[in-house]
This record gives structure tokens, sequence and C-alpha cells, in this order.
């Protein structure tokens, strides 16, 4: 209902402006500071008292004059508060706004745009266990491809996998050359990457370390697997795999921990062998802005703002990971309306030049998007770390998992529900509540922001983290199986909801409501700008509706059945527009706490 109501507000807006003669380009429609009592406002009368050449507050009173109400459905009133135009929804958008969240576990998804997008995240090089410093990069893509699902588009999840670079090169030769008794140490966990790693350290120590004849000779076969990744020798592509395909397994088995899970995993060596690399190469080449300096070829993208040439082509002929995605994107435009990638920051100059080079090849990068985040840390002394592994994702989620089990049960005797919680119920929370408070940690700060995880605030559940508001969700569950056991009419998925949206009557029931008709325009919103994050925002500012709301309106003992019923409704609409918000950010909502 507030899309609905927002595009009215637009409407109305754009007419009474046109009708004083003023400019409609910037409405500045806005949602109004706290102590305003509006659903919508505008700040156009800023911008405009040049333009007329009086005072804000006279402005705005013009503007709210020259605005007619009567065609719209949700549109009631308009008044102004100081420089601001303030636009009211009635008694229909709240009813409608029950009506449609009561009995809808959809609610906030929106229609389908019929529009395709690949949304590529994690693409960590397969040579060994997920570190929790690139952790922001899975948490981050999963909620940015989740959030797009609920805006309507049509999203498929990939995985990069770079196959084809000197990091896999030393990887396949260390395999190939040392046994396990030139290993050092046991493998941090049992699990395929945790062993295989071991190889590529040893194989990188030995090219730091040994002989200058034995490097020269270990470079030669590296530089031999390159060369045959390059020129398509099936046995060579077959060696790279083997490595390639269990290290990745690995992996696939950590990510699937957070969850986050992909639809395909492309390799960049499809790209060399179906020949488009090298066609992208000789494209370039042709181009008037492609030098050969330096034994390569490069690309000059000062007409792009980029003082850094790309390197496309080495003199030996061999293409770069760069030329390789270059073909790769033309593949997602191929087959997708648009395409989205999360890249840490140290890739942004990569993907300045990749937006360059494939505008001059004559694409439309329109369809491209980026999401560039910094990198998680943890403060010193919080968490042990594996010698010579570094902290990786599975030691934060073990830890995450096992801080969350002491802290539910620590709360057992305060409980305000008197469900008997077994070792599974425990366990099954400590997994939702733990790796809940990770994801949303992470997922709730601006990607373009630096943090620092911390424990205590992560999974403080007076504060807002993740059991904050999972406890809202939790909370309705429960008074909603609360009222079923007494008889009480509990809406139900896909039935209608025929209550009175009026006898709700408190301010915190009305706020709650005005909360959960702002949801589906959060989604849009977070869809539109690729910004998850404030889906989190959203979740917080809505527990603390929830919570007023619980604090001051008994539902199952209202004093009347009449009132218990719209408040059971607005309970029904407040545990899906929460537990859709939360899986939207890829965290579980528990049903019990």
């Amino acid at each position: 209902m507030f899309r609905q109501f927002r595009s009215e507000v637009e409407s109305a807006l754009s007419d009474a402006l046109a009708s004083l003669d003023l400019p409609t380009d910037d409405l500045g429609i806005e949602r109004p500071p706290d102590e305003m009592d509006a659903t919508l406002a505008s700040s156009v009368a800023f911008r405009l008292a040049g333009v007329v050449g009086d005072a804000p507050p006279n402005v705005a009173s013009d503007v709210a004059g020259a605005v007619d109400v009567g065609p719209y459905d949700y549109l009631v009133s308009v008044d102004t508060a100081g420089p601001y135009v303030n636009f009211h929804a009635g008694e229909r958008y709240l009813a409608d706004t029950l009506a449609a969240a009561a009995g809808d576990e959809t609610y906030g998804t929106l229609p389908d745009r019929e529009t395709s997008v690949v949304v590529e995240h994690t693409s960590a090089n397969p040579t060994g266990p997920v570190h929790v410093g690139r952790a922001r990069n899975p948490i981050v893509g999963d909620a940015v491809a989740n959030v797009l699902e609920y805006a309507g588009y049509d999203v498929d999840r990939h995985y990069y996998v770079n196959d084809a670079g000197r990091q896999m090169a030393v990887f396949t030769w260390a395999y190939e050359t040392f046994d396990e008794s030139d290993l050092e140490g046991e493998p941090a966990r049992d699990r395929v990457e945790y062993d295989l790693v071991r190889y590529y350290r040893r194989g990188n120590a030995y090219l730091e370390t040994a002989d200058p004849d034995d490097v020269e000779a270990a470079e030669a076969e590296i530089s031999a697997i390159l060369q045959g990744l390059e020129e398509g020798d099936e046995e060579t592509y077959e060696r790279v795999g083997e490595v390639v395909d269990a290290v990745l397994g690995g992996m696939k088995a950590c990510l699937a921990r957070l969850p986050a899970e992909f639809d395909e995993f492309v390799k960049e060596t499809r790209f060399m062998r179906d020949g488009s690399t090298d066609e992208i190469a000789a494209r370039l080449k042709e181009s008037d802005h492609a030098v050969y300096e330096e034994d390569a070829w490069q690309l000059e993208l000062d007409e792009w703002g980029i003082d850094k040439n790309l390197v496309f082509l080495r003199s030996d002929g061999t293409s770069l990971y760069t030329t390789r995605d270059l073909a790769h994107h033309e593949w997602k435009f191929a087959n997708y309306d648009r395409a989205v990638t999360v890249l840490g920051e140290d890739h942004k100059l990569q993907a300045d030049q990749l937006g360059g080079a494939l505008e001059l090849l004559g694409n439309d990068t329109d369809a491209l998007g980026h999401v560039i985040y910094s990198y998680v840390n943890l403060p010193d002394g919080k968490m042990s770390t594996r010698e010579g592994t570094g902290v990786m994702l599975d030691d934060l989620l073990d830890e995450a998992i096992d801080r969350a089990r002491e802290a539910v049960e620590s709360r057992m005797d305060d409980r305000i529900r008197d469900d008997d919680l077994t070792d599974a119920d425990v366990e099954r929370i400590a997994h939702q509540v733990g790796i809940g408070a990770v994801r949303y940690d992470i997922v709730s700060k601006q990607p373009a922001k630096a943090i620092t995880f911390e424990w205590e605030e992560a999974l403080d559940f007076e504060a807002q983290s993740a059991p904050f508001v999972q406890y809202v969700h939790a909370r309705c569950c429960g008074i909603l199986a609360e009222a079923a056991e007494a008889g009480a009419d509990v809406p139900e998925p896909g039935d209608p909801v025929d209550v009175d949206a009026v006898v709700l009557e408190t301010d915190e029931a009305e706020a709650l409501l005005r909360e959960v008709a702002r949801f589906p325009a959060v989604v849009e919103s977070a869809a539109e700008d690729l910004e998850p994050h404030t889906i989190a925002t959203f979740t917080r500012e809505f527990a603390d509706a929830y919570n007023a709301f619980y604090r001051e309106c008994p539902v199952v003992t209202a004093e009347t059945d009449e009132l218990r019923d719209a408040r059971l409704a607005l309970v029904a609409a407040a545990r899906y527009t929460m537990a859709n918000a939360l899986d939207a950010l890829g965290v579980e909502a528990p049903e019990s706490m």
C-alpha cells in the first residue's frame, strides 16, 4: 500500500506544481522526520524558494493549497510543517494493508518484472578454505540476490571459478610434485580443501626458498601448465580440473553453512576453450586504444578516467584474467538482462577497467552493476587461530554457534513461553541465532565501510542485533500459538482477513501497521540501489515498533473479541513481514527462542 500511496503523492504533487507553473523535475518526496505526523513529506519548498522568491514555509503553504486529494484512494489530506509539505493516508490505507499482509506469507514479494539478473559473488580462488576476511562477499552477495528475487527479478546466482591463473598452475604443479611426507602438519579440518591447501603452501614456500636452478625448473613446469590451458590441451585441463574441483567441493560445503548456494559454477577456462577469449583479444588489438608496451598488449583507458592501462595479452600470446572476464561478461549480456557483481575493494580498479573495456567493445554497460565491499576484521584476541591457517569462515561459524548455544541456555529460565525446548530445539535455535548473528552483523553495515566483527554486539539479545530482531518473529509465533490454543480464530496463509483495522485504536498498533505497509517499498528500494543493508535497518525500526505494540497492546487477553481478532491479524502481518525481511537478508526466523 505504501508504494501505491507514494505514487498517489507523486501524481498529486506534480499536478499541484504544474498548476502553479513550477518545475516538477525534483519532487523531494521522503519519509518525514519522526516528530512529524505524516506518512510522506516533500522538501520541494526548499528548492523552489529561490525560483519563487519567497521563504520556504510560504512556498510549502502555497503548494499544499494547490494539491487536490479528491481523485485518490489513500491520500486524504495535505498540510505543512514549516518548509515541509506533509501527506496523510486515511483509514483505507491501514485497512488494505492489514488485509493484504495478515493472510499472505509471501508479503513483500513484488510482481514479476520479467527481467533476468545474474548475480556473481564470492568467486574466491579455489586455493584453500574460505578465509573470514572474505566472508562479506558470500553474505552480501547472497543478500543482494535474495533482495532482487523479492523485488520480482528472475535471479541466477553464479560463482566465477578462476581455474586458469598462475595460482592454479602453481597448485597443480605442487599437488603433482610433493608427497604427504613433504607437507607440514595435519589438516586443520577433516575436509578436502584443508588437506589440499597444504600442497599449495608447500609449493609457494619451495618457489621462495629452493635453489635457483630448481626454482627455474619448477617455473618452467608451471609455465607449461599455463600454456597448455591457453592452447586448449585436454590433458592439462584435466590435471588442473582435478585440483580445482576437489578444493571447490570443500569450499561449497563451507558456504552451504551460511547458507550461500549457487545455480552455476562458471569456470574461466570455458571462455578459453570456446574461443571467445581469443576473439576478445583480437577485437581489442584492433582498437585505437590498444598499444603494445613493455612486451604486452595494453588498453589505454584515459577516456574513461582510468590512469592505469589494462594489460590484456602477454608477449607469449597468453591471456590474462581480465581478458577472460571480458568474454565472461559478454556471455552474461547475451544471456541475461542485467549483470551484478559483488567485489572486494581491492578489485575496484579491475571493475573500472572491465567496464571501460566492455564499453569500448560496444556493450551497453548500463546493464552492469557492482557492489564493492570492504573487508571484515576480527578484534585481537577474540578468536583463537589454528596455526598456519589464519581464521577461516568455518572457525567463525563454529564459534558463533557455540556462543549462541550458551546464550540460549543461559536465558532458559527467563523465557515467557511455557513450551519445553528439547536438546534438539536448543541446537536448532543455536544454529539459527549463531549463524544469523554473523550474517546479520555483516550485511547490516554499508558494504563500503570496513567493519570489525564484535561478538558482544552480534549476539546481544537486547541491542539491535540478529537475536533482537529474530525475537520479534518468535514472539509473534508465540502469541499466535497461544491464541490458537485458546480457541481464537488465527489468520492462516491464503485465508481472507475479515477484521476492522479501525478498532486497533492505539498509536502503537497504527505505527506498527504503517511499518508493515512500508515493507514492499523497502524491498523495491533496496533492490534498485543494490543495498540490502537498508532492509536490515528496516528490521530494527520494525522491531522497535513491534515491541512498543507488544508492551501496550495485549492480544489474547484483549478487552473484546473484535479487538483481539484485529490485533491477531496485526501480529500475523508482523510475523510475515519480519520473516520475509529476515529471509531477504538470508537470516533464519526462529519460531521459538
